[in-house]
């Protein structure tokens, strides 16, 4: 399955920032039973590039894998040597897009504005990361829906109280300390997933 059809079919990207290698397996395992496909370790994880690898090699084609906080084309290679499939960024930098295409990737950079979105489009960019969403709210997804074709995810502030109504403008979202943090348990994570499943 390619990511637009995990997409298609869940459209929530687990955000698993602080995540260690010892916990990936059982961390992928609870969200692979609640339906949830596509899982972010973004670099600022200490020991991200392992952790990616390790998911990578649990999951298989079950599930796929890519990296948050990506900031540098050296990064995406890294990413890309480590098995990720898709490039997510917390803001928009021509160079990381290019690279991250360049090697086959999907890229999903951050934007916030109108021009960022172009410059990100212009790039290349597969879809846009509106970040930080739950600061913005939905009516400005509305508004710059009108000038931005691309799809957006939602990301930042995103929950089981406002991720219905962000589905209502954005193609999917991306779920942080809401569904994973260090120190959930695996029965928290199970049931944060199945409330975020309810909303959609």
């Amino acid at each position: 399955m390619n990511f637009s059809d995990l997409l298609g079919k869940h459209p929530l990207i687990a955000i698993l920032r602080g995540i260690t290698a010892e916990e990936v397996p059982s961390v992928c395992d609870a969200l692979d039973e609640n339906g949830i496909k596509l899982l972010e370790i973004p670099l600022n994880t200490p020991n991200a590039f392992a952790c990616i690898e390790c998911a990578v090699r649990h999951t298989g084609g079950r599930q796929l894998t890519g990296a948050g906080t990506v900031l540098t084309p050296e990064d995406v290679e890294r990413v890309h040597a480590a098995g990720g499939k898709f490039i997510i960024s917390p803001n928009t930098d021509a160079a990381v897009i290019r690279r991250t295409k360049e090697l086959d990737m999907i890229s999903i950079p951050g934007f916030l504005t109108p021009s960022e979105g172009f410059t990100a489009m212009a790039a290349g960019a597969d879809y846009l990361k509106l970040f930080p969403a739950g600061a913005m709210g939905t009516g400005y997804v509305r508004d710059i829906r009108a000038v931005i074709k691309k799809p957006i995810l939602a990301v930042g502030g995103i929950g089981s109280e406002n991720l219905a109504d962000f589905m209502k403008v954005c193609i999917g979202a991306g779920i942080g300390s809401a569904l994973y943090k260090p120190g959930k348990s695996l029965e928290d994570i199970r049931k944060a997933a199945r409330e975020l499943a309810a909303k959609l």
